[in-house]
């Protein structure tokens, strides 16, 4: 029963990381449902404290989005910055790559990811968007770098 809990609180702390919600806006009308949407969230990287990603993502609305089964466009942008101090000597420590969000873009097979980097050569931190799909993916995708104090 301890090892069931101590996996689990594992696996919990080992999701990506959630969004919220800083504000949207319409850009199609719908006659029924609520309108389609490009909305900006953010989010603070798990595992690096002191950065933030912002992403911007278009919603689908209409009867489909306003009940949770509308396949999102797979169109995103992500932008991140250094919010707070950043321990620069556990960065050589991290996974690369390794993903830092994940969020559903249809009801099933379709998620928008943010995968990160570390370019230890060039002490940056890299942050890719993108959308994927078990069997069709889309190449789109948008990057964010941010720098990380020389030694």
């Amino acid at each position: 029963m301890f090892r069931a809990i101590l996996s689990l609180l594992a696996l919990l702390v080992a999701l990506p990381a959630f969004a919220e919600e800083i504000g949207a806006v319409s850009y199609r009308f719908k006659w029924l449902g609520p309108n389609d949407k490009i909305a900006i969230e953010a989010f603070d990287d798990p595992d690096v404290a002191g950065v933030t990603c912002y992403i911007a993502r278009a919603r689908t609305g209409g009867l489909k989005g306003a009940f949770g089964v509308a396949e999102d466009p797979a169109q995103a942008s992500i932008s991140c910055r250094q919010t707070g101090p950043i321990d620069a000597a556990a960065l050589d420590r991290l996974k690369s790559p390794h993903e830092v969000f994940s969020e559903r873009a249809s009801l099933i097979f379709k998620t928008t990811q943010v995968v990160r980097f570390w370019d230890a050569k060039r002490r940056a931190l890299v942050y890719l968007s993108y959308t994927d799909r078990i069997i069709e993916g889309s190449p789109q995708n948008s990057i964010s770098v941010v720098p990380v104090g020389l030694k």
